[in-house]
């Protein structure tokens, strides 16, 4: 990984990593802190576990040890990647955690790899201040459709 990024709360470090073997309860508690956990089956930890382990890479912010991000990705290392996930706690949100991790995975998926991911709603500006560009041609069926 890139390493370490500063943040401002008592000048400790985030440190961002690969963590393959993230557990679903980590999982669970940086969903419910960054606001996604009712975009997301945040209440069952077997299902939480199962999309962990159907992960092709997970990139995990830590500060002072807490997990207060996570970017999880499905990826062929190849040709394409889906950020299927991008959570970063509230209280931290504003450090640049959420574009650091972004930036670790697209360096993670290779170079090769076009990197895609679908905002949930009321976030889009914040890609967009970031400078990610959008995607005119992308379809989708939601869940049980």
């Amino acid at each position: 990984m890139a390493g370490e990024g500063t943040g401002d709360r008592a000048d400790e470090a985030v440190v961002y990593a690969l963590e393959p073997n993230l557990g679903a309860v980590e999982f669970q508690a940086v969903l419910v802190a960054s606001g996604l956990a009712p975009r997301r089956p945040a209440e069952s930890l077997d299902r939480l576990g199962r999309m962990l382990a159907g992960s092709d890479l997970i990139v995990t912010a830590r500060l002072g040890g807490r997990l207060v991000g996570v970017a999880r990705t499905l990826t062929d290392f190849a040709f394409c990647a889906y950020l299927s996930d991008l959570a970063v706690a509230r209280d931290v949100q504003g450090l640049g955690i959420g574009q650091t991790l972004i930036a670790e995975t697209r360096r993670a998926a290779g170079a090769e790899a076009s990197v895609l991911l679908t905002a949930a709603p009321g976030v889009e500006a914040y890609y967009d201040k970031i400078g990610m560009p959008r995607v005119a041609h992308a379809f989708r069926y939601d869940r049980g459709a």
